[in-house]
């Protein structure tokens, strides 16, 4: 019996259509960290690509065929063969991929050395058209942040709040997350910790208190440690802080773009 094949059919409506494909897709994946070793974790896919104004449809199942082919190594390294790959089965002009998954690193508590492991929000994105390639890779850092108002007007004590300070990077050479992480916890009062015991609490309280910072400063310090970077052809860094005496959250946000840079991800890249 011979199938139709209805999406290989002609369309005369003239209407070409930027990205076509599946989201909301999870998927087991190993992502590569910085050892060049493979951590296990749940990915949400959006796989796409460009649809001419003659072509009906697209073959939608090949993106779940192409994506398991590569679902062993995720990084922003790979991504640009997986989008070579969908471009040629596809026989696309271009191809968009983004991946969000919890990357977790094991973190230890400052005084007592105890161990856990902290999950941080990740997504990768790349897109290509066979000529042009653009990448960026986001993350989301909790970081513990202590009001420098407060601290100056106060006999004794001052408020804190937990932080949550975006990264996106659009990469020259290779960032890794957990250089992100670094820079994000080295720009705020204090990191975030999966396990405190007494003496650490002690330790990350006085930490905070030494730190003060507003979320405006949190931004700014980014900033400055990535414009150094040259690894970094374009940076976006917003943090939102959770405010532990409003019933509001503080909110600030950058963008930067390295003059000259070339790479990073394409500006189609939807918000």
């Amino acid at each position: 019996m011979t199938l139709i094949d209805l999406q290989a059919t002609p369309d005369t409506r003239q209407v070409e259509l930027d990205q076509v494909g599946i989201r909301d897709l999870s998927y087991p994946i190993a992502v590569l960290d910085h050892k060049n070793e493979r951590q296990q974790t749940i990915g949400c896919f959006r796989l796409s690509v460009h649809l001419p104004e003659h072509s009906k449809g697209t073959h939608m199942s090949r993106l779940v065929e192409i994506l398991h082919s590569h679902r062993q190594a995720i990084s922003l390294r790979t991504l640009p063969i997986l989008l070579q790959d969908l471009r040629q089965s596809l026989q696309a002009q271009s191809a968009q991929v983004e991946v969000r998954f919890p990357y977790f690193l094991e973190r230890i508590a400052p005084a007592s050395g105890q161990s856990a492991m902290l999950d941080y929000d990740c997504t990768f994105f790349a897109e290509s058209d066979g000529v042009e390639l653009g990448l960026s890779m986001k993350v989301t850092v909790p970081v513990t942040t202590l009001c420098p108002c407060s601290k100056a007007i106060s006999d004794y004590g001052a408020h804190n709040q937990r932080g949550y300070l975006s990264i996106e990077v659009k990469p020259i050479r290779p960032i890794w997350i957990e250089e992100l992480v670094e820079v994000a916890e080295t720009s705020a009062s204090a990191p975030v910790y999966p396990l405190l015991k007494r003496v650490d609490e002690r330790q990350v309280t006085m930490q905070a208190y030494d730190n003060p910072v507003f979320v405006e400063d949190i931004v700014r310090n980014v900033a400055v440690k990535l414009r150094l970077d040259e690894r970094v052809a374009a940076f976006t860094v917003e943090c939102v802080n959770h405010e532990s005496i409003h019933n509001h959250s503080a909110y600030a946000r950058t963008s930067w773009e390295r003059p000259g840079a070339t790479g990073g991800a394409s500006s189609k890249r939807p918000g």
